[in-house]
């Protein structure tokens, strides 16, 4: 079948089963455009919780489908492609989570979003980088904090809010990958464009201080969530910007800004794992309801506790 056709077929039975579809922002454009929801982990965790429907689709990837069906464990929630994983949330298990937490008696747990229901489950908060400073905040500041997994995000949050963190070094290989001489060859070719770069990415520690006080030689950096970056662009009055995060985004970006001009950071900044999602998976997923995540309940019971936390903060 062709895009048109697979989208069409698509849409007739989603209705038919009164199914969900969520797509996260990094998601191939022809699935973003079948989706009911495009968004951040946070805009997407959200609409889980708050949906009547009775099956949920999730366009992203493994830990994403996990948390949705952790909010919801009244639905069904299907990956179209269980292959679609993520480097980051794999960057700690919850064994290395609980030996972390028995070296440090009393400290605060704050696990990215980018973590496994058993990483979350040995969490006390959960965070997204829309709302992660937000969290932090809410923490008593005599309390220590075990971040984990991206320590780039972590770095920035310590710069931003000043608290005894303690870091877990690990990364998005996609995001890590964007070095500051990328940085410096994009404000180059693009003297007038605006530059927007999400708090994951690896060129921040080097260049973490200017990018805290705003400027990078001499140019306005904007540190920002996908979400930020969207909301942003919109009320902006400049007409080009420097995307420093996943290219998936800037599709969005430019379906909602079509008189703007967007240039990636990194043009190869593409998560493998993200782009496995496709129109022909996601229609096979409705027509036999695979694959179905499923999360033990000991586990969803503490990991929504965390999650919990985080959205009623919101």
């Amino acid at each position: 079948m062709q895009r048109e056709e697979l989208q069409a077929a698509i849409r007739e039975l989603k209705r038919e089963k009164n199914a969900l579809i969520l797509a996260h922002n990094y998601q191939v454009p022809e699935v973003q455009d079948v989706a009911d929801v495009v968004g951040d982990s946070l805009a997407l965790a959200q609409a889980a919780a708050r949906s009547q429907a009775e099956l949920i689709v999730f366009c992203g990837v493994h830990f994403m489908a996990e948390t949705a069906a952790i909010l919801c464990p009244d639905k069904r929630v299907l990956l179209p492609d269980l292959e679609a994983g993520c480097s980051l949330a794999e960057s700690i298990t919850a064994e290395q989570l609980r030996a972390w937490k028995a070296q440090h008696p009393g400290a605060v747990v704050v696990a990215y979003i980018n973590t496994s229901a058993a990483v979350k489950a040995e969490s006390d908060w959960v965070c997204t980088s829309a709302n992660a400073r937000k969290v932090i905040e809410a923490i008593p500041p005599e309390q220590e904090i075990l971040f984990v997994p991206d320590m780039f995000l972590g770095a920035w949050l310590q710069a931003q809010t000043g608290r005894r963190m303690y870091l877990w070094l690990g990364e998005c290989h996609v995001h890590a990958a964007m070095r500051p001489e990328d940085v410096h060859a994009a404000l180059e070719q693009y003297p007038e464009a605006e530059f927007l770069i999400h708090p994951e990415c690896g060129c921040m520690s080097s260049t973490l201080y200017s990018c805290a006080v705003g400027t990078l030689n001499g140019r306005k950096v904007t540190v920002a969530s996908t979400d930020g970056m969207l909301r942003y662009v919109r009320q902006s009055p400049a007409e080009e910007f420097v995307i420093g995060t996943e290219v998936g985004l800037l599709y969005r970006l430019q379906q909602e800004n079509p008189g703007k001009r967007f240039h990636a950071l990194k043009p190869d900044a593409i998560c493998p794992y993200m782009k496995r999602i496709t129109l022909q998976g996601v229609l096979r997923s409705l027509q036999e309801e695979v694959y179905q995540v499923t999360v033990p309940e000991e586990i969803a019971q503490r990991a929504r506790r965390a999650l919990q936390r985080m959205l009623e903060l919101v």
